[in-house]
Formats: structure tokens, C-alpha cells, sequence
């Protein structure tokens, strides 16, 4: 036998051998379930990772087997997200199930204040680097915020005398026998503020591992410290502890473990995993152990402040445990959850977390793997979450569909084999309804639901096929062919159903296709299915009733209430919201940057000058002043384009000079007349958008109407 370490002789003169003796017993109990459950499948060796991994994948793949492809669901189940309870969380239930009795196993070995031996190793590594000091002027380099953090709330660690920490040892030995007393009578030691500022010391100082093993065994116990059953190291009788405790904890943890195991981070913002030494495979359990406590804290904490600072320190701790399946999988399930139910600033602290997991360098298969559950689980929780749409809910759905869409656009590969299977899922739905024609077929696309996802896969394929972005990638986007089925299932859904009622659900759709188009410069056919909405509201026939109705939000409704119809207030609100929509679709790129835009506006200025007319008889003044502003602001554009035109000499086959003028011209279409009248009413509309949200929050504003 090899020479007994200084931590093995110690732990046995503790007199606890007895008690760990007793544990090791039941861990080869649990064990032995444990094998019974898995030896039919993954073999007599159930305590490899790698064979875990295994034969996850080969759940996965019989799942898939005996539940067919996603792609053969149909646009419902898709539109109600109600597959992803049958897809990933069966899933993920059945590996729960199988790995339960494996993490209670490794949380007797890992968390146990009475099984200190599980730990030798950590204490070993402590006395390899112990006499290393951690310089603080590269601490402030490398971390400004932890570092004023200590500033402001933990002053006095900076201005620690090293030569003091034996004294400190000291005090903890003493405090811990007594603990080993107390633990003798079945009570846990209470934890105070003098033992967690002699761990942040001996962390800030000496980058301790000692003291981070410590400190992490207290954080179980603050993690576990209300469940039954438990057997905690440490008894938390104090608020104020418990609140200094967790924010340690998450605060130090990355600091120490960067500095014993720093992983690479690339200029592109994606990393490399730390290698596979044995100094991280002896903390590896520890890792994983805190990962976990950390992620089950995130469903107890209720203040604010203190869950976004588990959310954003637990994010720096992704390098370390992506290796692990089932953390990433647990990890990214609770920031999904985040992300889709939290405030604004919990949930931008979700994604940046859900980012950094899709940033790993691993080209793996897993990695791969994990990439498509991301981007497939943002999209289903953002479907999820839009199934109701209010004025109160909307900016946050706005948030989780341009963040969400970034996500999709880091492997646009992926992000193609997601789009196509979900448009192609919405066009079939959309012919279905257009088959039957029955009221309930109906309802199954006018909906919040299908009106996000289009917008969502606008805003996908918006960012991705950008021309600025296209230029610098050197060559089209791999999402590019999408742009036309999406186009054409979105103009479908508008030609569904025509009546008044449907109009806002055709705004919603226009507004996603200007947005498409203003950004990858696309033309699209938009202006035959806007104008009917004008000319219909503006006819002799459906004259408009006074009414004493607030203005209609156009912005949170897809049917308009029956007391609106054929009333004033709507009407100048269709007209107002039209004319606008009407006006940027003109000063985009692809229209106004086109050596043919004075052809194009003559059908339309055909249509706009005969609704005017039928303006003056019966409509209000507000209407008659927004068409007549708008013909002439097109006026203006096409003699302003005509002017460009008379100073080149062009042919029709000078395809390529044609093709260099209107890059020229694309350039300067914010300076058309059109172009300036857009941009005074956009920031018209943004401050009365401000103001109104304002309104809504609760702070007296006045608005003001002209």
C-alpha cells in the first residue's frame, strides 16, 4: 500500500468512519438498482459518461422511430407547440428517470458535509497550488464588474493580509469541530458572516479550492435548505446569510475556476471547452454538483435582482459542463422557461445564456444536436408564449422573436432544415383551411399564433439574407430560396378572407413582408392587397357612423369587434394605419430604387385619386388630408426620379448599366421626397407609441392629439 495522503489521515482521525462506512453501503444499494434498470440495455458498465450518452441517443432514435418524423405532424400540433411535451420532455423525463438514481448517488459523493473523503482529491490539488496568489490588478483587468463589485460590498477582502490565513485555518478547524459535535446530536453547524468572509478571503486571495469546496457544500444547503429528507451541512438561520451566501457563490465559482481551468475564448464570441486534464476531471463532479444546485435554485429564487445574477453568472459556467448532456439539457429547459415568462431583463440574461450554449466550438455530433434543440426549443416556447397577444404582452413577444431569431442565424444550415419543415407546415395548413372553408377551418389560421410565425421567419430570413450581410459573407444566404414560399403562404393567408373584420390580421402579415423586404431588398407585389383595404373603407357604400369609442389598437388585434365596424373611428384608423403602410412600401429599395418607380405608382396614384374623391362627400377631413398628403409626396418621388433618369442615357439592353444606376440611386432613396415624409412619419409614430406605453405603465402622461 501506497503512503496514507495528510486529508486521508485526518478525515480518519475525525472519527467518521463509522458513519461513511454506513453511506458507502447504501451508494452500492443505489448502485445496484440503479444496474438492474440499465443492464439490459447499456451493459454491466453504468458508470461510464460515455455509455450514458449512448444510450440517449439510441432512446432518441427509437422515439423517432415509433413516433415518425416532426415533419409529418401536422401545422396544429406545430401552431400549439403540443409536441414538444411528446418529443423533448418525454424524452427527457424518461433519461430523468433512468439518471435519478445516478445523481443521487453522486450527490451522497459530491454534496455530503459527512463524506469530506469524496473530496481528498480537491484538497490535494489545494496543496499543489496553494503558495500561488491571485494579483488583484489583473482581477480588475480581467473582470471590472467583479472586481467593483468587491469595491462597493466587500472592501475589506481587498485590503487582506495573506499572512494572517493561518490564523483563519485556525478559526475554521475550530469551528468545523465544533460542527462535528453538533453533528454528533443530528444538528448542522449554523453558518455566520465571519465563516463565508473567511472563504471569500482564502478564494480572493489564494484562488482556494478548499474554500470553494466549502463554500459550494454551503450552497447546497442554501439550495435544499426547505425540502424534506435532506441531510445539510450547514444551517442558514438568517436572511441576510442566505442572500450573501448565493451571490458568493455564483460570484466566486467562475472567478476560481477560470483561474485553475481557463478555456479559450475565440474572436467570432464562440469558445473552447477547457482540455480534458486531470485537474478538471478531479473538479469535474464539483462543476456539476454546484451546475446543478444552481439550475434548482433558479426555480426558488423570487427577487428580481438575485435571479438575474444566477442566470448571468451560472452563464459563465457553460464551458465547463457542455460535455455533459443532461446538465445542458436541464440547464437550457429553465432558460427557456425564463426567457418566456420573466421580466425584460431576466430574459435578456436567458438568451445571453442560451447564446453562450450555442457557442460552442465543438463541431461534434452533440454539439450539432444541442444547436437544433435550441433553435427548436426557442421557436415552439416562443409559439407557446404568443397564443395570447395584448398590448401588455406584445413588446415581450417582440423580444423573444428578434432574439430568438439570432439563435437561428449562427448555423443557418440548421436554421434551413427548421424553416422549410415549419413553412411547409404552415402552407399546408393554409391550404387546408382554403379546402374546407368551414368557420373552424378558418380559425386555424387567423390567429396569434400563425401571425407570429410568419413574422418570425420574416425577421429569420430578414437578418439572415440582408444584403450588407450577404456582401460581407461573399456570396447569398443558405436561407435565401425561403423568402418566395414564405412570401407566397403569407399573401394566401391574406386572400383567405377579404371581409372588413379580417383587416388587422392583413395589416399584421403586410407589416411582416415590409419588413422582409425593406431589409433583404426582395421585391414583393404588396400594394394590390393593400389598397383594398382603402378603397373598401373610403366607398360610397359603407359610409362611416359617428361613435364615442376610444381608437382601435390595430397593433394587438387580428379581427375587428363588431362595434367598430362602420364606425368613424375605425375608419380613420384603417386610413391612417393604410396610407402609412402604403407610403414605406413605396420608399423601400426595391420599389423606389427601381428605374421603372415612376410606371409602377401609375396604377396606384389611378386608385389613390379616385378614392379621394369619394373622401370628399362623406369622409372626414383627416382622411381626405392623409390620401391627398400622400399623392403628392409620390409626386414629388416621381418627378424627382425622372430628374435622375434624364441625366444618364439608358437602353433596355444595358442591363448591367441599368443595373449600376440603380445601385447608385438605392443609395440616395432617404433623400426622396417620399423618403423624408416616411421617415417624419415613422418618428411620429414612435413618440406616440412611447407615449402610450407610458399610459400604460402607469405614469401620468398626457396625450395629446392633433
Amino acid at each position: 500500500m501506497g503512503k496514507a495522503t495528510k486529508s486521508t489521515k485526518k478525515f480518519v482521525s475525525s472519527g467518521k468512519l463509522k458513519k461513511t462506512i454506513e453511506i458507502r453501503k447504501k451508494q452500492q444499494q443505489v448502485r445496484k438498482k440503479y444496474q438492474n434498470r440499465r443492464g439490459a440495455k447499456s451493459g454491466a458498465n453504468t458508470s461510464a459518461p460515455e455509455a450514458s450518452d449512448e444510450s440517449d441517443d439510441e432512446q432518441d432514435v427509437t422515439q423517432n422511430k415509433k413516433g415518425g418524423s416532426r415533419k409529418g405532424l401536422s401545422v396544429d400540433d406545430v401552431l400549439g407547440a403540443a409536441f414538444i411535451d411528446d418529443s423533448d420532455d418525454e424524452g427527457e423525463e424518461q433519461e430523468e428517470e433512468l439518471d435519478e438514481d445516478e445523481d443521487e448517488e453522486e450527490g451522497l459523493e459530491d454534496e455530503d458535509f459527512e463524506d469530506n473523503a469524496s473530496f481528498d482529491s480537491v484538497d490535494e490539488l489545494e496543496e499543489e497550488g496553494q503558495n500561488h496568489l491571485l494579483e488583484l490588478s489583473k482581477l480588475a483587468e480581467k473582470d471590472p464588474e467583479f472586481y467593483k463589485y468587491l469595491q462597493e460590498n466587500d472592501k475589506e477582502l481587498l485590503d487582506f493580509d495573506p499572512n494572517n490565513s493561518q490564523g483563519m485555518d485556525d478559526d475554521e478547524d475550530a469551528i468545523m469541530e465544533d460542527g462535528d459535535v453538533e453533528m454528533a446530536e443530528e444538528r448542522s453547524p449554523i453558518l455566520t458572516i465571519r465563516i463565508l468572509q473567511n472563504w471569500q478571503k482564502a478564494i480572493l486571495k489564494q484562488s482556494s479550492l478548499r474554500a470553494l469546496r466549502k463554500l459550494l457544500i454551503a450552497f447546497r444547503s442554501a439550495a435544499h435548505m426547505n425540502e424534506d429528507g435532506q441531510t445539510l451541512a450547514w444551517t442558514i438561520d438568517n436572511s441576510s446569510v442566505y442572500n450573501k451566501l448565493i451571490s458568493t457563490a455564483l460570484r466566486y465559482t467562475p472567478v476560481v475556476l477560470e483561474h485553475h481551468i481557463p478555456y479559450k475564448k475565440l474572436p467570432n464570441g464562440n469558445f473552447k471547452a477547457p482540455p480534458q486534464t486531470t485537474k478538471f476531471k478531479t473538479l469535474q463532479k464539483m462543476i456539476l454538483s454546484y451546475f446543478h444546485n444552481t439550475i434548482h435554485i433558479l426555480s426558488q429564487l423570487t427577487d428580481n435582482e438575485m435571479l438575474q445574477l444566477a442566470v448571468t453568472e451560472s452563464a459563465k459556467i457553460i464551458p465547463y459542463i457542455t460535455s455533459n448532456r443532461k446538465a445542458v439539457k436541464l440547464y437550457l429547459k429553465k432558460c427557456l422557461e425564463l426567457w418566456s415568462s420573466a421580466n425584460d431583463s431576466i430574459r435578456i440574461a436567458s438568451f445571453v445564456a442560451i447564446r453562450k450554449l450555442a457557442a460552442a466550438n465543438d463541431q461534434s455530433i452533440l454539439d450539432h444536436v444541442l444547436k437544433a434543440r435550441i433553435s427548436l426549443g426557442m421557436y415552439l416556447t416562443l409559439v407557446r408564449a404568443s397564443k395570447s397577444t395584448t398590448a401588455y404582452t406584445l413588446p415581450s413577444i417582440n423580444l423573444m422573436k428578434n432574439s430568438a431569431s439570432e439563435i437561428f442565424c449562427l448555423d443557418q444550415a440548421m436554421a434551413y432544415q427548421h424553416a422549410f419543415g415549419y413553412i411547409r407546415q404552415l402552407a399546408i395548413h393554409l391550404r387546408n383551411s382554403m379546402k374546407v372553408k368551414s368557420k373552424e377551418a378558418y380559425k386555424q389560421v387567423y390567429n396569434w399564433q400563425f401571425i407570429h410565425s410568419l413574422d418570425f421567419w420574416s425577421i429569420v430570413l430578414a437578418r439572415a439574407c440582408e444584403l450588407e450581410v450577404e456582401v460581407d459573407n461573399g456570396g447569398p444566404s443558405e436561407l435565401k430560396p425561403l423568402i418566395y414560399p414564405l412570401v407566397q403562404v403569407s399573401l394566401g393567408a391574406i386572400k383567405l378572407i377579404s371581409n372588413n373584420r379580417s383587416y388587422p390580421f392583413h395589416l399584421h402579415v403586410i407589416r411582416s413582408l415590409l419588413h422582409l423586404t425593406r431589409h433583404t431588398q426582395v421585391y414583393m407585389p404588396i400594394a394590390p392587397y393593400i389598397l383594398p383595404v382603402l378603397t373598401s373603407t373610403l366607398s360610397a357604400s359603407s359610409r362611416p357612423k359617428s361613435s364615442t369609442l376610444k381608437p382601435l389598437d390595430l397593433d394587438v388585434q387580428i379581427r375587428t369587434p363588431q362595434q367598430y365596424l362602420k364606425t368613424r373611428v375605425y375608419a380613420e384608423g384603417l386610413v391612417e394605419e393604410v396610407t402609412y403602410l402604403l407610403g414605406e412600401w413605396l420608399s423601400t429599395k426595391s420599389v423606389h430604387g427601381s428605374i421603372a418607380f415612376p410606371e409602377i405608382v401609375v396604377p396606384i396614384l389611378v386608385v389613390l385619386r379616385k378614392a379621394i374623391k369619394s373622401v370628399k362627400s362623406h369622409s372626414s377631413k383627416k382622411d381626405y388630408a392623409s390620401i391627398k398628403t400622400l399623392i403628392e409626396r409620390i409626386d414629388d418621388s416621381v418627378r424627382w426620379t425622372e430628374q435622375k433618369r434624364k441625366e444618364v442615357k439608358l437602353a433596355p439592353n444595358m442591363i448591367s448599366a441599368v443595373e449600376d444606376w440603380e445601385r447608385e440611386l438605392k443609395v440616395k432613396v432617404d433623400e426622396s421626397p417620399l423618403g423624408k415624409y416616411v421617415k417624419v412619419q415613422q418618428k411620429a409614430r414612435e413618440k406616440q407609441r412611447k407615449l402610450i406605453q407610458k399610459a400604460r405603465e402607469g405614469e401620468r402622461e398626457i396625450l395629446e392629439q392633433d
